[in-house]
């Protein structure tokens, strides 16, 4: 099913359940690989990355099986091994494998990790990083060797906050010989899962959910149950996605303390919120309010993640507004396909657009380039008037479960094709 039909025009009504965290998932369960145990992680999404990340896992020796409700790893088995080119070419995430092979076995050969086009996404900080422990690396025939003689603690600054720096970090840190500090980490909820799901194991990690991270090394660590958060980015684009077509929806377990800089937007663009401990209700406008400027920042500021999502939603607003993208530079993929649809949008410059609202979108074939691009171009789908066509949908389903079918329980008309 590589393409979704979407026939817009219809106020989003009725509620629906949030998936776990696609971003949190896949570094725990590479985080697996340091028990030599069995860990049992709930709330896993059932995601096209996800499974990507269970063939690398037993491609390595590990022992995955389904359950009902999330994923059993048993890692006592495992090995040196190559890992899946195809999976680790495909998945950027597979790079938090990195530290978590050099802390298991002290070694790893991987190919240059993919994932979405969005920016040049070097692997520098992670190298230069994993180097103050240690760690030796060439490069041969396209692959990435790694090797860790001895594996100590180091005093690391991360010259700005990168998370998959912060989990490899984390991830060799408590492995590693010695105190591990860590200064820059980033701060995303992603990480603290992280880190919560280590300490689950015995590991000791003080100042989670800070810039300043102290890992004591060398401690046993043992297999565990963890249940993964709600996904706030796909919570994020739900309640977007009903700002721009009005009604009004409940996000039952949104991760409402995840989403601040998200509801704080909502709100701003004229959506009435209530948020409770069981989720977050919201009730979109007539026409969103078009705001003066929307910046993404590294958390707890703006996701770049929903940025495409929230770009989308003011080609309706009511205004001008101006996307500033501080993360990527390769964000703005998703324009030329909201102008196939009737979207005013001047590209300023590299990091910068400008969008003048108007007062509707109409229906047009579109093609997602890029994971969150292609949620975007969903979400104005269903703003649109007529039908909507989006291709390239193997992106969307690497970070979405069924988008589909959550937009259907709102309401929606749109199928996967």
């Amino acid at each position: 099913m590589d393409s979704i039909h979407i026939w817009g025009g219809v106020a989003l009504q009725g509620e629906v359940c949030i998936q776990g965290s696609k971003n949190a998932t896949l570094p725990i369960l590479a985080a697996t690989l340091l028990t030599g145990e069995c860990s049992y992680i709930g709330n896993c999404p059932r995601i096209s990355d996800v499974y990507a990340m269970t063939s690398l896992l037993q491609s390595l020796g590990c022992i995955v099986s389904w359950q009902e409700n999330g994923i059993l790893v048993d890692s006592s088995r495992v090995k040196r091994g190559d890992m899946c080119s195809e999976a680790v070419r495909g998945m950027r995430s597979s790079l938090c494998l990195l530290g978590a092979m050099l802390g298991r076995c002290g070694e790893v050969v991987m190919e240059h990790p993919g994932g979405c086009v969005i920016g040049s996404r070097p692997i520098d900080l992670h190298i230069s990083a994993l180097e103050q422990m240690g760690v030796e690396f060439q490069e041969e025939a396209g692959l990435l060797k790694a090797f860790a003689p001895r594996l100590h603690g180091a005093r690391i600054r991360l010259p700005k906050p990168s998370v998959g720096a912060t989990e490899n970090i984390i991830l060799a840190g408590v492995m590693a010989e010695g105190d591990t500090v860590l200064e820059g980490a980033a701060r995303e909820p992603e990480v603290t899962a992280l880190c919560r799901y280590l300490q689950g194991c015995g590991a000791c990690i003080e100042g989670i959910g800070t810039e300043c991270l102290g890992i004591r090394g060398g401690r046993k660590l043992y297999g565990t149950d963890f249940r993964v958060p709600a996904d706030r980015i796909v919570a994020g684009t739900y309640l977007l996605a009903c700002i721009g077509t009005g009604g009004s929806i409940f996000l039952e377990n949104a991760p409402r303390e995840e989403m601040k800089a998200v509801t704080d937007l909502a709100r701003r663009m004229g959506g009435k919120l209530c948020i409770s401990e069981k989720g977050i209700y919201v009730q979109g406008p007539d026409r969103p309010r078009a705001v003066e400027c929307i910046r993404t920042e590294p958390y707890p500021g703006f996701p770049t993640d929903l940025q495409s999502v929230a770009l989308a939603v003011e080609t309706v607003g009511d205004g001008d507004t101006v996307i500033e993208e501080r993360i990527f530079e390769n964000r703005f993929r998703v324009v030329e396909e909201l102008r196939r649809m009737g979207a005013c949008i001047e590209q300023t410059d590299e990091a910068r657009v400008l969008v003048r609202g108007v007062p509707v979108l109409h229906g047009a074939c579109t093609e997602a380039k890029e994971l969150r691009g292609g949620a975007a171009l969903v979400a104005a789908g269903l703003m649109a008037r007529g039908k909507s066509c989006v291709s390239g949908c193997l992106y969307i389903y690497r970070g979405y479960e069924n988008i589909c079918r959550d937009f259907r329980e709102l309401g929606a008309r749109i199928i996967s094709v």
